[in-house]
């Protein structure tokens, strides 16, 4: 597991967008960001889900966070600069973009992938992420202390039989990562990494593994110090790098 422990003020007064944060991962580093001081903007495709989270985190005593409903699947541009727009009306800035939701999609042979389950995937997976980074960069620019943090896989970092489009699509992401990075490297207060978060206990992994015994592997909560480390301070300097959780 990822070595850091995160004073319990690290993130606070920051701005922080997590996507896919009603279950697994997303809700675990959406919850653990606000018991950390941040105010979380909690984006995802299911509402209900989403306010479950909310109510957890106002239960807990921590920042309001708040409910953003958007399907990456099918939001046209117009509705991320409605987005960007949003954001900068409540909140004036971003300090942190948690790129974390993403589909798996039929783990099948290249040949037997269909293109529309490929476009699916990728439609998620890269082009969506890619539209929330670029139209939330300005607002992240006027961060004094700005992390974008991107969701790999050991998929994305060594190709693998059967994982057609995800692979792809993390392999993508990767490639998104650095050219970020390497962009906004010495000329604005963003930094641009990633991280594997391993095999997790979440639903996507049993979707993935449906033989594996899920509590062989950690918790989304016991792989959040990385998380944890990215988005705070004490990693402010650090860009361009490939990190994994465990």
């Amino acid at each position: 597991m990822f070595d850091y422990s995160a004073r319990p003020e690290l993130l606070k007064d920051r701005v922080i967008l997590v996507t896919g944060a009603g279950r697994g991962i997303g809700a675990a580093a959406a919850k653990t960001y606000a018991a950390h001081g941040a105010t979380v903007l909690l984006l995802g495709k299911t509402e209900a889900n989403l306010t479950q989270v909310y109510d957890e985190i106002e239960a807990a005593g921590h920042p309001q966070p708040a409910v953003i409903p958007f399907n990456l699947e099918t939001a046209l541009p117009h509705q991320y600069d409605e987005l960007a727009a949003m954001i900068e009306t409540e909140f004036g800035h971003l300090d942190g973009l948690l790129h974390n939701a993403s589909i798996i999609g039929p783990r099948t042979p290249i040949e037997q992938l269909s293109g529309e389950n490929f476009m699916r995937v990728m439609q998620v997976n890269v082009n969506a992420m890619f539209m929330l980074t670029s139209t939330l960069l300005p607002l992240l620019k006027l961060s004094q202390d700005a992390s974008v943090v991107f969701t790999s896989s050991s998929v994305g970092r060594k190709g693998r039989a059967y994982w057609g489009a995800y692979g792809v699509s993390k392999f993508a992401t990767e490639g998104l990562m650095q050219t970020l990075a390497d962009e906004v490297d010495t000329v604005a207060p963003v930094r641009s990494n990633s991280i594997n978060p391993g095999a997790t206990r979440t639903s996507m992994r049993a979707q993935a593994y449906p033989g594996e015994n899920p509590l062989n592997n950690p918790t989304p909560e016991e792989i959040m110090p990385v998380y944890l480390y990215l988005m705070g301070p004490d990693s402010t300097g650090v860009n361009g790098q490939a990190f994994n959780a465990q």
